[in-house]
């Protein structure tokens, strides 16, 4: 039994610490979720328009659309992303204690982060499909009941092979937040413990989440824009093409309309978003860990 939890370990403080952050920043990522829908259509893309209208035609529980499926991507995806980069870490580490260089804490932040995100495209791509039915005409939604629904309906109408579409854009974006995130987190530990901040201390640990919040926000968001617009499109009734033929063709079209800026739209409110997520995620994960070490587990 002792090896069996020692296996699963590293998965159930990740989707524990994932699951707690989404419950906290569920309502900013609906909002930004709306900004960039907004910024694709042509309409609002304030943060503060977008949640006054919100709360006046559909309630404050409109700002928990898809939270089912939210919390089934966190037990999927960042239980998988965290828990992959610990054991890939583990392996990478120098025999001889020395600190691991950045290239290789890169590289095993960008394999765990590409993994993760086709083991939980599933739910990712339900989530967003579920957050983008409010918006739609009455005639046009697909009325998801949940997270189940949404599995559901993704598998009647588009086969089980539906389930990995352009899990190609959600693996590179991934990849790039995992980058940002845990690579710059470990990053930033190493630095603040040279400056004297005490190892495993509330200061390191806030600060480097703090300081990999922003580099996950920055280094995402393209990813992330365009992934939203290859999720929520849908063929033209009449000829039966989408508006974009992939990922690099939506980013190209997105840029040559509003310059490289626009695969950036709404970086404010997706910072507020990331950085806080990624926080809540990061200072959660070190506190389950210590957790099981309290608990002799």
């Amino acid at each position: 039994m002792g090896e069996v939890w020692k296996a699963c370990q590293p998965f159930v403080t990740g989707s524990i610490s994932g699951c707690l952050a989404t419950c906290t920043i569920q309502p900013i990522d609906m909002v930004k979720v709306r900004i960039q829908l907004g910024a694709a259509e042509g309409g609002s893309t304030s943060p503060v328009e977008i949640t006054r209208t919100m709360l006046k035609n559909e309630g404050p529980a409109a700002f928990y659309a898809g939270l089912s499926a939210g919390l089934t991507r966190q037990v999927l995806y960042t239980g998988a992303r965290l828990g992959l980069y610990d054991i890939f870490t583990d392996m990478a580490k120098d025999p001889n204690g020395k600190a691991m260089p950045f290239y290789k804490t890169a590289g095993c932040a960008l394999t765990a982060g590409g993994i993760a995100a086709v083991i939980g495209n599933p739910a990712d791509l339900s989530l967003i499909r579920m957050q983008a039915d409010t918006m739609l005409p009455v005639e046009q939604r697909r009325n998801y009941g949940g997270v189940v629904g949404a599995f559901s309906a993704i598998a009647k109408d588009e086969g089980m092979g539906g389930f990995l579409k352009d899990a190609g854009a959600t693996a590179t974006r991934a990849m790039a937040l995992n980058f940002g995130m845990l690579g710059f987190n470990s990053l930033a530990k190493d630095q603040l413990a040279s400056m004297g901040c005490e190892k495993g201390g509330k200061v390191q640990t806030f600060g480097a989440s703090a300081i990999a919040g922003f580099f996950a926000a920055f280094f995402s968001l393209p990813f992330d824009y365009v992934k939203t617009q290859i999720q929520k499109m849908k063929p033209d009734p009449v000829t039966g093409e989408t508006p974009f033929k992939g990922p690099i063709d939506c980013a190209m079209k997105c840029a040559a309309e509003g310059g490289p800026q626009k695969l950036w739209s709404g970086f404010p409110t997706y910072y507020v978003r990331i950085a806080p997520h990624a926080m809540i995620t990061l200072i959660a994960q070190d506190n389950v860990k210590k957790l099981w070490k309290s608990m002799g587990m």
